[in-house]
């Protein structure tokens, strides 16, 4: 079996580590010359086999079994349809597409073509989620009625990906909805087992903007008389943690130095306040699904660490969890305050890889999928394709303020598909 990666960058290596272990990587397409060079030599890949842009690599024809795609969220159309004409499999890093008619346009080609499309959707291959997911379907609490699900970023992780860096203006990438959150749009469709009906929203750019900026701070952190006095110093998030993440994704130069220079002209230096960064910094979404199920989605990058907490209510029981410390705990009701109540604490098992095991978890699914022709993925461009008119739609009414009807949105994207099919065939 051999892959090909596409995009070099941390979640494009994540993949390709785990790969590499069974499967030969003999390709890397890759425009940042460093992690380029990073790539050919950890995975031993030919000069021959090492391009800058993917129309160098795409005019070989089909040299492999498979395509690893973690390009930015805007290149995944164009690369991902070429690649299906090719005839690879492919594993797409999320968003599928910024444009949920690029999303529906290839799951069609997908289907067309026979090809497999996984989308990297890890969060339904943690031990954690298919763990709550095996409580509701074992319907011991009865059916859910209501959700409260919290994404909580991170200040940091908010100031790293999506003020400074590649996710920080939804014109050169992605709504963060769509970038962050179709990760938990798929796993509330999953848990709940339906499709949406309807969703409103309402977020801002509130505090990462200039008006907040502090007296006397400059453009740059290297620069700033008072970054003394600021957590968002660019020297404070990444020299004292060289070699972890987030500041391995700035530099290969993982040196003080390195990391130094590189502040100095990439976005990850600049002030917080003085970036070129318009997406949402909090977003509230109350989403209605067809079988009745409500849930309140809160997206904030104004908490301490990077986790996500739910609580599901069902009709004779609840179910709390807290994914950075692995903990679901289930309460059974009772009939009043003082009689005292089941309650039960679970731990899942522990899986190696990031997102909990869930990265570990997907390139299983996804080897597995290349090398038995009738394997189901769970996290398949039909299964995945949800999820993103679910951000989309959210991010819609956040910006119309209005109450977005999925059906109606899907009827308005099939008409657009339509439309461009008859314009193609007269041309």
């Amino acid at each position: 079996m051999k892959l090909a990666l596409i995009g070099a960058g941390q979640r494009g290596m994540i993949y390709s580590e785990y790969a590499s272990k069974t499967v030969e990587i003999v390709a890397v397409v890759e425009p940042n010359d460093n992690r380029r060079k990073v790539a050919a030599d950890q995975f031993g890949i030919p000069r021959e086999n090492q391009f800058q842009s993917v129309d160098e690599f795409y005019r070989l024809g089909k040299i492999c079994d498979a395509l690893i795609i973690s390009s930015m969220d805007r290149d995944h159309y164009t690369q991902t349809m070429e690649a299906l004409d090719l005839g690879y499999d492919i594993l797409l890093e999320k968003p599928i597409s910024p444009s949920p008619e690029e999303c529906l346009r290839i799951q069609q080609k997908a289907n067309e073509k026979g090809r497999k499309v996984i989308v990297c959707h890890v969060l339904r291959y943690t031990n954690f989620f298919a763990e709550i997911k095996k409580i509701i379907d074992s319907n011991e609490l009865g059916k859910i009625i209501t959700i409260q699900h919290n994404e909580n970023v991170g200040n940091y992780h908010m100031a790293h990906s999506f003020v400074r860096g590649n996710w920080r203006n939804s014109d050169l990438a992605s709504p963060i909805i769509m970038q962050k959150s179709c990760h938990d749009m798929d796993i509330l469709a999953w848990l709940v087992d339906s499709d949406a009906k309807r969703i409103s929203s309402y977020g801002d750019l509130t505090y990462f903007k200039e008006e907040n900026a502090p007296a006397n701070s400059a453009d740059r952190c290297l620069d700033c008389k008072v970054a003394a006095d600021c957590r968002f110093d660019a020297r404070k998030a990444y020299l004292p943690i060289r070699g972890q993440w987030p500041a391995t994704t700035i530099s290969v130069d993982q040196t003080e130095e390195g990391l130094l220079k590189a502040l100095e002209t990439s976005p990850y230096g600049r002030c917080v306040y003085r970036s070129d960064n318009n997406v949402c910094d909090h977003q509230a979404s109350i989403i209605e699904f067809k079988n009745g199920v409500t849930v309140t989605f809160n997206l904030s990058g104004f908490t301490n660490k990077m986790y996500r907490t739910l609580k599901i209510m069902c009709e004779h029981g609840e179910i709390r969890g807290d994914d950075s410390l692995n903990i679901i705990e289930v309460t059974r009701f009772t009939s009043n305050m003082s009689e005292q109540y089941e309650h039960t604490v679970i731990r899942p098992a522990a899986m190696n890889g990031g997102h909990n095991g869930g990265d570990t978890g997907l390139m299983i699914d996804f080897l597995d999928n290349l090398e038995n022709e009738d394997s189901n993925s769970r996290s398949s461009i039909d299964r995945s394709v949800e999820s993103h008119i679910m951000a989309y739609a959210a991010e819609r009414a956040r910006v119309t303020g209005t109450v977005i009807d999925i059906d109606h949105l899907k009827e308005e994207l099939q008409e657009t598909l339509r439309d461009s099919r008859s314009i193609t065939m007269q041309r």
